[in-house]
Order: C-alpha cells, then sequence, then structure tokens
C-alpha cells in the first residue's frame, strides 16, 4: 500500500510517499480501508520529533491520526464490526497512521460512520470532536448556564467546542480574527472579541471555564478572566505532573513536566484556579455518542479545504500557516 512516512524526524522534506506493507491484523483489530483522513497540527509536531520524549515511536513512521473508511477485515475477538462497515477513528497514540491506503485500528477505539456525512466530512471530526468532547465535559464537567471561553474559535477544535458548549447550555465566548467574527457567531458562540481590535482579558470576567490552545501567554492571561473555582485547561501545554502519571513516564520526565507547567500551575493557585493539561485519547464509544449528535443535526463538521492524497505534504503545510476555518482533510480513496 502507500503512505506518507517519515525516516527521520525533522522539516517537511522528511515526508515521503512510499510502498509499505498492509498492516497486520490482531485479534481485537480492524482492517480499515482508509477513505479520508483529517490533518491536525499534532502531525506537524510529531513530523518535527516535538513529541519525542513521551511518544517514542519506531522509525519509519507512517503520520495521520484519524480517518474515516471501510472496514475491510476484522480479527478473531472482533464483534462490533464487519466486512463492508463505514466507519470512522482516532486510533490510539501508538498505532497512529492514517496518511495510508489501510490502517489496523483496535476496535475499542472505532465507531460507525455517522450516516449523513461524506467520508471527508466524518474523517474530519475524531480528533477535535474527542479533544471538545472530553474537555469540556470529563475535564471541565461543564454545565447549562456556565460560561466558557473557547480560544481561536475558527480553528478545527473551536469550531467543533463552540458547537458542543453551546448544545450542552453554556454561555460561549471566543477569540477570533476579525473576519471571522460573523462565522464563529453563525456556529453558536454568544460572545465574540476579535483579537484585533480588543484584549480578552479586559472583556471576559467571571468564566468558569476556559480551554486554551494557543501560546503560554494567552494562557496566562486567560486566567484573569475566571472565577474562584474556575477551570483553565489547556491542549498546548505545559504539560503537567498529572499527565505523566498518566502516560506512566519515568520519574526524570515527570520532573520535566513538573518544573515546566510550575509557573502556570503556581499562578493558577494563587487565584483560586484549577489548571490542567490535556492530551486527547481514543474512545469509539465517545465517537459513538458524539457520532447521534450529528447525525441529528445538533452539531455539524467544518472542512476548510479538501486535498488529494498525493497532496498530502501540502495539506500539512496548509495547516502549518494557522489559516484553516475548521479542518482540513486528504481524500485518499
Amino acid at each position: 500500500m502507500k503512505a506518507f512516512i517519515i525516516d527521520r524526524y525533522g522539516s517537511a522534506d522528511r515526508v515521503h510517499l512510499r510502498d509499505v506493507p498492509v498492516p497486520q491484523v490482531g485479534a481485537d483489530d480492524v482492517l480499515v480501508e482508509v477513505h479520508a483522513a483529517g490533518v491536525n497540527p499534532l502531525d506537524c509536531k510529531i513530523r518535527d520529533g516535538e513529541f519525542k520524549p513521551i511518544l517514542p515511536y519506531r522509525l519509519p513512521l507512517i503520520l495521520g491520526n484519524e480517518l474515516a473508511g471501510v472496514v475491510v477485515r476484522v480479527g478473531s475477538s472482533v464483534r462490533r464490526f464487519k466486512a463492508g462497515d463505514d466507519v470512522y477513528a482516532r486510533p490510539s497514540k501508538d498505532r497512529i497512521g492514517t496518511f495510508a491506503e489501510f490502517i489496523a485500528v483496535r476496535e475499542d477505539d472505532l465507531a460507525g460512520k455517522p450516516k449523513n456525512l461524506t467520508m471527508e466530512q466524518a474523517a474530519s471530526i475524531p480528533l477535535v470532536g474527542l479533544t471538545a468532547w472530553q474537555v469540556l465535559f470529563e475535564t471541565a464537567k461543564l454545565k447549562q448556564g456556565q460560561k466558557v471561553l473557547i480560544h481561536a474559535g475558527a480553528g478545527g477544535v473551536g469550531t467543533f467546542a463552540i458547537q458542543l458548549a453551546k448544545h450542552a447550555g453554556a454561555v460561549v465566548a471566543t477569540t477570533t480574527s476579525t473576519s471571522n467574527v460573523d462565522f464563529v457567531k453563525h456556529l453558536g458562540a454568544d460572545i465574540v472579541i476579535d483579537y484585533k481590535k480588543d484584549r480578552f482579558e479586559e472583556v471576559l470576567r467571571d468564566c468558569d471555564v476556559v480551554l486554551n490552545s494557543l501560546d503560554g501567554a494567552t494562557l496566562e492571561k486567560s486566567l484573569q478572566v475566571l472565577k474562584p473555582g474556575g477551570k483553565l485547561i489547556s491542549i498546548s501545554g505545559p504539560p503537567d505532573p498529572a499527565f505523566a502519571k498518566e502516560l506512566g513516564l519515568n520519574w526524570m520526565l515527570g520532573l520535566v513536566m513538573r518544573f515546566l507547567s510550575h509557573r502556570i500551575r503556581d499562578k493558577a493557585r494563587h487565584r483560586q484556579v484549577d489548571y490542567s493539561f490535556h492530551f486527547m485519547r481514543p474512545s469509539g464509544p465517545q465517537l459513538q455518542e458524539i457520532g447521534a449528535l450529528l447525525e441529528s443535526g445538533a452539531v455539524h463538521p467544518v472542512v476548510d479545504r479538501v486535498f488529494p492524497f498525493e497532496s498530502t505534504k501540502e495539506a500539512m503545510a496548509y495547516v502549518e500557516t494557522g489559516r484553516a476555518k475548521g479542518k482540513v482533510v486528504v481524500k485518499v480513496k
């Protein structure tokens, strides 16, 4: 099969289209023919080696972290899927590789593709959908009537998180550029801060939750808009000791993460705010719940551009510009 791989960590020129073997299928695995794959900043960070200390991948490595496709074959222990089923998934962090014609995915990480979505639309959902779901409903325990600030509302996570939070009955604030103000309002944002004109920390007060996907300066400013007891949750770092424990990292890496997050944890503690770092985990059952919302029309995918499979490197470069409105997808089949 054809796949986009890296032999060494580095910039875009390290990514190559190669012929590689079709993956082996274990007892709990489902072999999926990939029809479309979502492209994310995470793919570029893995390519560049930013996650080497915590995700020690063996090279060569097939890139790609989410997919939609059709089941080709199932392992002996698989009961929920059969050949011919339309599915979508975010594979486990140690089983990535969706920029390929086939991938073997654990049964527990798969869900049936929402029937009303195209393959390209479905492939745009798993990573951002699970991230938003887990941050808002597991970590933040968002309740009806609470106020949540979602940074970068026009981005991949932002577009989905706005919709989920609004569906849950929250008051939704977001930051975006001038050109995207009407767009995020249409998604459901109640309060929109144009960061080119205003400073969000001077406009907002008494937020219960902040979802941060931006830089460290934005993270620290976000403390100012939270009420005591509020929750600051970052998907862009810095990782905290709880994350090191969750991944079972050695004591040295745990110490490094404690050091990296010390400043923000200390500032949060002084403001009586809880800080946590979130790294999304795969979940077929949660994708099934998200799929039900997609089929009902409560939320919808936002796809900026679809690239052909052979242009996967160009798709990654476009994601790196930070200008995508919603998600970028490659059409594999």
